[in-house]
C-alpha cells in the first residue's frame, strides 16, 4: 500500500528536487488561524506538513517553538483539537502528508491505542517523537507501525530510516 509520504518522495523524485518540510505548532495562535495557515502551506510551496503537539514541558525546543506552544495551549489547544485541526485540513486536502511532531507525554496521557487509532482515522501519516528514543519506542512505535503510520524511529533490516533512504540525495 502507498502511503501519502510515499506517493509524496515519489513525486519528488520524478521532478528531481528536495522537499520543503514546513512546520506550524497546531493552534498558534488560535485554532481557526493555525488551520487557515496549514491550509495555505501546500499552495505556498509545502511539500509535507510537521504539525507541533503543544506541550507545557519541552526539553528539545528552542524559544521560538516553545513561545508557540505556549500560545497553542493557552488558547485551549489540546491533543483533541490537533486531531480535529488535521480532520478539518483533509476536508480540503488528501494529498499532502501531515506528520506529527512533538513529545511522548501528551500522547502517553491520551492512551497509546487510541492516539494511533484517532490520529490514523484523522488522517495523520507519521510522528516526530523528540523524546522517545529507538531503544525505548516499542511501546508506541511498534503499535504506530501496524496502525500504518511511519515514525521517526522507523528503521529497516540495517537499522536505517527508511525516509533517508528515499531523498533524492541519499539515493
Amino acid at each position: 500500500m502507498s502511503t501519502r509520504i510515499d506517493k509524496r518522495f515519489a513525486a519528488l523524485k520524478k521532478e528531481g528536487r528536495a522537499a520543503l518540510v514546513t512546520f506550524i505548532m497546531a493552534g498558534d495562535p488560535e485554532y481557526d488561524t493555525s488551520l487557515a495557515i496549514a491550509k495555505a502551506l501546500p499552495k505556498a510551496g509545502a511539500d509535507i506538513i510537521e504539525l507541533g503537539m503543544p506541550f507545557t514541558d519541552p526539553m528539545a525546543d528552542g524559544p521560538a517553538i516553545q513561545a508557540a506552544g505556549l500560545r497553542a495551549l493557552k488558547a485551549g489547544q489540546r491533543m483533541t483539537r490537533t486531531l480535529s485541526l488535521v480532520r478539518d485540513f483533509r476536508k480540503d486536502d488528501d494529498d499532502t502528508p501531515i506528520i506529527l511532531m512533538g513529545y511522548y507525554n501528551p500522547i502517553y496521557i491520551y492512551g497509546n491505542e487510541r492516539f494511533l487509532a484517532d490520529a490514523k482515522a484523522a488522517g495523520v501519516d507519521g510522528l516526530i517523537i523528540v523524546d522517545l528514543p529507538p531503544e525505548e519506542d516499542d511501546e508506541l512505535c511498534l503499535p504506530a507501525l501496524k496502525a500504518g503510520l511511519r515514525t521517526n524511529t522507523d528503521r529497516d533490516s540495517r537499522g536505517r530510516d527508511p525516509c533517508l533512504r528515499r531523498r533524492p540525495s541519499c539515493a
